[in-house]
């Protein structure tokens, strides 16, 4: 099991950033949280939206092997949503590869991070809409709060140590190499599986029904023309 010490703080530029820091001075086994990020990011340097009432945290470990971080974006995910069915009921749902939905809008986004030297280091930033009562006019058609759905204030270091107990749970998995287990989980709570979706890659576009995930994290697609691709990295909107 993780033995992490927990970082607080009122605003930050990111968790992800404060890790960093935190990284290069030898720490690890560590978690940052922030009640208010200024420069939160998700995946390809977009901007998040980081508010106070949101969850907003890094979890930053040492890891010898860094090919296999997805499965790391995967366990907090699914971490994510465990915790919140467990204090919300609500049906949350993960979408490939890094989303947390609910209703099929976005409640919670992973940015997996590493730093490769003498050391390596992997970063998992997670930020959860909470508490916001709004979400900002630009997104609001395709994200949500726990707030907005149910009316409800909810205790944001309850989500917090429920979050990372079920990360430690998962953790496990990853370090005894049991990553078809991992794999299993996380299809239990997929939202993407079995829908026909539109993945933009660096490559181009690809439409086609998301029929798998392979023992790597990569999303396979059947392709409209018969044709199985398999998605490494990139964007997956439901058509």
């Amino acid at each position: 099991m993780l033995m992490l010490r927990f970082y607080n703080f009122k605003t930050l530029s990111s968790t992800n950033d404060k890790a960093k820091e935190l990284a290069k001075k030898g720490q690890s086994n560590l978690v940052v949280i922030a009640e208010k990020q200024k420069k939160g990011r998700g995946r390809f340097g977009r901007n998040w939206s980081s508010e106070p009432g949101g969850l907003y945290m890094t979890i930053l470990l040492k890891e010898k092997n860094i090919d296999n971080l997805m499965y790391l974006t995967f366990i907090a995910a699914v971490s994510v949503a465990k915790t919140i069915k467990k204090l919300s009921k609500l049906d949350a749902k993960v979408k490939w590869p890094n989303d947390v939905l609910i209703n099929d809008k976005k409640v919670c986004g992973i940015l997996t991070e590493t730093i490769c030297g003498n050391e390596n280091y992997a970063l998992v930033g997670i930020g959860a809409n909470i508490n916001q009562q709004k979400i900002n006019k630009s997104i609001s058609n395709k994200a949500i709060s726990l707030k907005i759905i149910t009316n409800k204030d909810y205790n944001i270091k309850t989500m917090l140590k429920s979050t990372i107990r079920e990360f430690n749970n998962l953790y496990l998995h990853y370090k005894n190499k049991n990553y078809k287990k991992l794999i299993n989980i996380w299809k239990k709570y997929s939202h993407t599986l079995g829908r026909n979706v539109k993945a933009k890659t660096l490559s181009g576009v690809y439409i086609g029904k998301a029929i798998d995930v392979d023992n790597n994290c990569n999303l396979i697609l059947r392709l409209n023309n018969g044709k199985v691709k398999k998605i490494v990295e990139g964007d997956i909107f439901v058509v």
